[in-house]
């Protein structure tokens, strides 16, 4: 069968070379007459190449024989318009499309298509006339095959109207329509009334890939669900920048992809979802407006199909829900309700909704009656809706896509006689069929109040009440008879009766309040314990106020009752708390201006020079800037009666009164133990015994020197202390370190003696931590700023000893100590 080829098809291949006819190696000889195959391997292959060839020609025949009927459908169409407009035969209208394709110079089937074009202008015609208006050349191949983008769409959309089911009408529009543009693969979608999608076609898909994508369930984010949900075409350059899996990811996982939402009339009925090989450039308007066109062309095929229980889309016909169901569902519902079913434009387009159906609940905020809102629009009943919290737009968009919608408290405003009057309740939207269901409840802002006051007089524990004195009617609330600790069905007790339920040393109080209310006809409060039945008292506050007549006559009293309890206690123990720290804090007030005192006795700031030959002594004493922080620092300088000069300082660990005593016990256990004439390492020996068992085991650091005047020597021990500073010759230095562990850690200790020739101007420097110890650096650092500022030695050692304290980087608010000698 000889035929035409049709766009979009391979014209049929020749046989491969060795498979058609026969050749050298098919006759089992080589280039120099040898032998080099068997006649039978020959004849094998040469019948193969046959068969394949002839597979192939078939397969471009049956090809072309659908592209001819496709193309004949067209041409019969565009005939019985021309019979319609001309009032002519079929004969007469064949011959007047032949002739009018001569002279315009195209084929009868693109002449064909023209026709429909101009009789149908619709999105199709529009779409391929911007298209042909935008090309710059004739798209007809030389052989009259038409291939132009008005072609494929019509021939496209007479594949899909011909096909009986879904399937078909992918196939269709992957081969005429989508294949010229690039694409290789196509799947249309069926949205369900829950959101979900289900394959309802497919095209250029492996068979396997398309069964694993069957059913997506609601909530799956995929390229289709997102056009969906927003309803917005979704062009996707690579599905591996999208990050959200589809169908066919994975063999085509750099190819672009495009996902359209295919709906009619404002209700959105799948997706049409197309891939390409490759990462997909922006498209030329023409080409967004001609997938456009294929979505709705899907969408006109799915609103007359319908998926079943358990397969793909069918022939079946859509089954919508019935209006009468569901207003016969809405009339048993309690809360109130709206049938919309959607109101379409000339164009077909959605405009609006029509409100089918109230039920018997429906309460309108304006108070209309359901009789003057059904039958209305909705934007004509509710013209605020467009604009207050989107309700129209949450209504449309339910509509559309299937998927239902809940709101708290969305703001309900009607308008009567151009007057906004507005109301507050919960929205609830779903999709029935082809009609809407809207449910909301008008809060009832009087009943909402009530319950809140409820709520707050029972956290408040707060009992209301209302005497009627002209009928001694009492009305107490539930609140009340639960402070009272009385049951509800007993009487409630009245003003006068007060004082016999409170304690007795409370009538004075409670008659003054009886007299304010009832006598000078004032608000008054009053507070006493309440002695309940039960044994309990509580502590009550009342606070009541008169109600008087037109005549300004006394005949109601109102009030209510509050359980202070809880407070009172809280009071009673704030009180008591605060007495306690008054004390306390004058007691530690005491406490540390009595060490104070006890220090500055001891050790003043400042004190004499001390006479000793060819050595001047000074000290200096810097307390706490805290009186709490009053610690146990401590030095001394005494010229011994062998003519030796004692010299140290120390530091006992803590603050206070107990740090203070420890200081004065161990630093006049030291003066008394120097007098035995022992070297310095066993002075600290016999005062770590001191500490540990005389002074409740303290701790302390001490360095302890023995300068002798006539040789210029000083022999020194530590006791964990820091070592002293040798100032020579505008130069600072450390003494090398001594073992020697703290006093009061251990019964016994040794501790090393070290030996140092002073020369004349010499300075040596003790002290205690407090002079150099910062919380952000470590000793080592603050040593090294210590022996940088002591280089530059003043001209008396009094100036010297200031400028130390001056330039002092310390910030742990300690007490300090400074001994210091220069040699003269």
């Amino acid at each position: 069968m000889s035929t035409p080829e049709q766009p979009g098809e391979q014209p049929a291949v020749d046989p491969p070379a060795g498979a058609a006819g026969p050749s050298a190696t098919d006759a089992g000889v080589d280039g120099d007459g040898t032998d080099t195959d068997t006649d039978t391997d020959a004849a094998a292959t040469s019948a193969v190449g046959r068969l394949a060839a002839t597979v192939e020609r078939l397969r471009n025949e049956v090809r072309a024989a659908q592209a001819e009927a496709d193309g004949r459908a067209l041409v019969e169409l565009a005939k019985g318009i021309l019979i319609e407009r001309l009032h002519c035969g079929p004969v007469q209208a064949a011959r007047q499309l032949a002739e009018l394709a001569e002279q315009s110079k195209v084929t009868p089937l693109e002449f064909a298509v023209e026709v429909i074009n101009q009789a149908a202008r619709d999105r199709l015609s529009e779409v391929t006339t911007a298209f042909l208006a935008a090309t710059s050349r004739p798209e007809s191949s030389e052989d009259g095959s038409d291939g132009s983008s008005a072609v494929r769409l019509r021939e496209a959309e007479s594949g899909a109207l011909a096909a009986d089911d879904t399937q078909s009408v992918a196939d269709s529009l992957l081969q005429h329509a989508l294949t010229p543009l690039g694409a290789v693969a196509v799947a249309i979608w069926a949205a369900g009334a829950d959101g979900s999608l289900t394959l309802a076609g497919s095209a250029g898909f492996p068979a396997a890939e398309a069964g694993r994508w069957r059913y997506v369930p609601p909530g799956v984010a995929t390229v289709a669900r997102r056009a969906l949900s927003g309803r917005a075409v979704q062009w996707t350059r690579s599905m591996a920048d999208a990050g959200i899996p589809s169908i066919g990811h994975g063999q085509h996982r750099d190819g672009g992809r495009v996902a359209v939402p295919a709906g009619t009339g404002g209700r959105v009925h799948g997706v049409l979802e197309i891939a390409w090989p490759s990462p997909l450039e922006p498209q030329s308007p023409q080409v967004v407006r001609q997938v456009e066109a294929l979505a709705e062309l899907c969408a006109h095929t799915l609103e007359t199909h319908t998926l079943p229980a358990d397969g793909p889309y069918t022939g079946t016909p859509r089954v919508t829900a019935d209006v009468s169901e569901l207003v016969d569902l809405v009339d048993g519902l309690h809360d109130p309700a709206l049938v919309l079913v959607p109101h379409l434009s000339a164009d077909g387009q959605l405009a609006d909704f029509r409100i089918h159906h109230v039920n018997s609940r429906f309460l309108d905020p304006a108070g209309r009656p359901r009789g003057i809102v059904q039958g209305a629009l909705l934007l004509e009943a509710y013209p605020m809706a467009a604009g207050q919290g989107d309700l129209f737009s949450s209504v449309e968009r339910v509509y559309a896509t299937g998927e239902p919608f809940r709101a708290h408290r969305m703001d309900l405003t009607a308008l009567i006689d151009q007057v906004p009057v507005a109301a507050v309740a919960d929205i609830n939207v779903s999709r029935h069929g082809d009609s809407v269901l809207l449910i909301w409840r008008i809060e009832d802002e009087t009943a909402r109040l009530a319950s809140l006051l409820q709520h707050a007089q029972r956290l408040g524990r707060v009992g209301g009440f209302e005497e009627n004195l002209l009928t001694g009617e009492i009305t107490w609330n539930d609140t009340l008879f639960s402070l009272y600790g009385r049951p509800q069905s007993s009487a409630p007790v009245p003003l006068e009766e007060l004082a016999a339920h409170a304690h007795p040393d409370d009538a004075v109080m409670i008659g003054r309040f009886l007299r304010t209310v009832l006598h000078q006809r004032r608000p008054a409060t009053a507070a006493f314990r309440l002695l309940r039945p039960d044994g309990v008292t509580r502590h009550i506050r009342v606070v009541a106020e008169p109600v008087l007549d037109a005549d300004s006559r006394l005949f109601a009293v109102r009030g209510a009752c509050q359980d202070i309890s809880s407070q009172h206690w809280t009071e009673v123990a704030l009180a008591a708390t605060r007495d306690q720290l008054a004390h306390t804090e004058q007691q530690a007030h005491e406490r540390a201006r009595l060490t104070l005192q006890l220090q500055h006795a001891i050790m003043p700031p400042t004190r004499a020079p001390l006479e000793a030959p060819r050595l001047e002594v000074a000290v200096r004493y810097r307390p706490a800037e805290t009186e709490q922080l009053v610690g146990g620092d401590w030095y001394d300088a005494v010229v011994l009666p062998s003519g030796l000069v004692l010299l140290c300082v120390g530091d006992v660990a803590g603050h206070g009164i107990e740090a203070a005593t420890s200081m004065v016990v161990l630093r006049n256990a030291l003066r008394g133990l120097a007098v035995t004439g022992a070297g310095p390492g066993q002075l600290l020996s016999w005062l770590n015994i001191v500490a540990h068992h005389l002074t409740g085991a303290v701790t302390a650091t001490a360095v302890c020197g023995l300068y002798d005047p006539q040789l210029r020597t000083l022999r020194w021990a530590r006791a964990g202390h820091l070592p002293p500073v040798l100032v020579r010759d505008a130069e600072a230095s450390a003494l090398p370190l001594v073992k020697g562990m703290l006093l009061g850690a251990v019964p016994e200790a040794a501790y090393e003696e070290d030996e140092v020739q002073l020369a004349a101007d010499d300075t040596l420097l003790m002290y205690t931590d407090g002079l150099i110890e910062r919380r952000d650096r470590s000793v080592e650092e603050s040593l090294a700023q210590l022996l940088t500022t002591a280089r530059s030695a003043p001209s008396t050692l009094d100036h010297h000893l200031d400028r130390l304290l001056t330039y002092s980087r310390s910030d742990t608010d300690d007490d300090t100590c400074i001994v210091g000698i220069r040699v003269s």
